[in-house]
């Protein structure tokens, strides 16, 4: 090697060629797990909801008939649009790399797009929704009722709870007993993880603790399939609040697919090369008894 500078500065110093991603999630966990209406025509959809009937003893011959009514009811979803970028790539800046970074530009944007989907749904989970009872009548927020709300009570997620929220499901008929073909899930994050792992309870009594043990995934358990998903709520100090549904609660949109771009800027100078993305998305949630809210403490 010459160890004249007036050569070895001329060089071009080649450090990494290619571009890694920060750790993030580029997947929707949730999106598999709901009733998914596809794509959405319009600043909105709806969910058209019936009550139930119930047969009447019939005690004399030749009576008049009386109308029974069934309750009916509409959610309302709206659809809510986002962006993402422009990242800009200053076109003085390309000849000094030696990767392009624009095409991971893109990747981070559908990443983020997929994450954008998995809030969507947690929040059609626990939020109000948007109800109309009465056509042309005025749209109210239905909350979800107490009565599906599991309280921290300074425990973590325990395998009571978690039976807890199972027979909720069947008091409410939800579950694949009384609704052939429904699938019931949770979602849980590392703190989760972490209790159940060292329940000593359940490495020693349940067979499904070895398979916990052997890999250190939830799967399937206690009737509910386990989703992953970190971004959980934090209502008080130390406490996280997870969901558990069914696969019909929860109604999904799309208005626009995610749609990417990468371009030049003309307006400014050195015409930087941008990468764009645009996305639009709703959800609502179609009952509430199919959803159950969970608290549980994360520093135990």
């Amino acid at each position: 090697m010459s160890t004249n500078a007036s050569i070895t500065t001329a060089f071009k110093q080649q450090f990494h060629d290619t571009f890694i991603h920060a750790l993030q999630s580029r997947q929707s966990y949730f999106q598999k797990t709901v009733v998914d209406r596809g794509m959405i025509g319009g600043s909105s959809f709806t969910v058209n909801n019936i009550g139930s009937g119930a047969m009447r003893e019939v005690t004399g011959r030749y009576q008049d008939k009386t109308a029974q009514e069934i309750d009916h009811s509409t959610r309302i979803a709206y659809m809510a649009d986002y962006d993402a970028g422009p990242y800009p790539v200053d076109a003085f800046d390309l000849p000094k790399l030696v990767a392009d970074p624009t095409y991971k530009y893109v990747e981070l944007i559908l990443a983020a797009a997929e994450r954008q989907k998995d809030i969507i749904i947690y929040r059609a989970a626990l939020d109000g929704s948007l109800t109309r009872s009465v056509e042309g009548g005025s749209v109210t927020s239905t909350a979800l009722p107490a009565a599906q709300q599991i309280a921290a009570g300074g425990t973590g997620l325990t395998k009571a709870k978690v039976i807890l929220a199972k027979s909720l499901f069947r008091k409410n008929k939800a579950d694949s007993r009384y609704e052939p073909g429904t699938k019931l899930y949770i979602a849980y994050n590392s703190d989760s993880v972490r209790q159940i792992l060292s329940d000593t309870t359940l490495t020693s009594a349940d067979f499904m603790a070895s398979k916990f043990l052997e890999n250190g995934e939830i799967g399937n358990w206690c009737g509910f399939e386990w989703i992953p998903y970190e971004e959980l709520d934090v209502p008080a100090a130390n406490t996280a609040r997870t969901i558990a549904w069914s696969s019909t609660a929860i109604h999904f949109g799309t208005g626009i697919g995610v749609k990417t771009d990468v371009s030049e800027n003309k307006s400014k100078r050195g015409h930087p090369t941008e990468a764009y993305g645009v996305l639009s998305l709703g959800a609502t949630r179609q009952d509430e008894k199919k959803v159950v809210q969970i608290d549980f403490a994360t520093n135990v």
